[in-house]
């Protein structure tokens, strides 16, 4: 059976280190991209099976990164940010984003929703 590949887009370097370690020792194939310009190159050139998403980064922002990609693909895609308010879930939500996770945030909880919404798509 075929590793899942994900996409982490942040432009914390230490959240990106974090959690390609904690996705690698769980099986996951990863590609980091540390800004909005990147990751759209990257979905240009391969096919993730999910994204993780930082909502705020310079230059090109999550949420126009999110809008990018669906129109091309429905890659499921995890929002993370620091905002928790109601209102920019739905938002997020209703811009093609299928989970939100809130910074700072549970390794447990951001593993939980990966394989959640990994077995959705099954």
């Amino acid at each position: 059976m075929e590793k899942p590949c994900v996409l982490i887009v942040d432009d914390d370097p230490r959240i990106l280190k974090f959690v390609t370690a904690n996705l690698e020792i769980r099986g996951y194939d990863v590609i980091a991209a540390e800004d909005g310009k990147t990751a759209l190159e990257v979905m240009d050139r391969t096919a993730p099976n999910l994204v993780i998403l930082d909502l705020l980064m310079p230059g090109i922002t999550g949420s126009d990164v999110c809008c990018h990609i669906r129109k091309s693909s429905d890659v499921p895609i995890i929002m993370l940010t620091a905002f928790g308010e109601s209102n920019t879930r739905m938002e997020l939500l209703s811009l093609g984003a299928n989970d939100y996770i809130t910074k700072p945030f549970d390794i447990k909880d951001l593993l939980d929703s990966i394989q959640s919404t990994l077995d959705n798509r099954k």
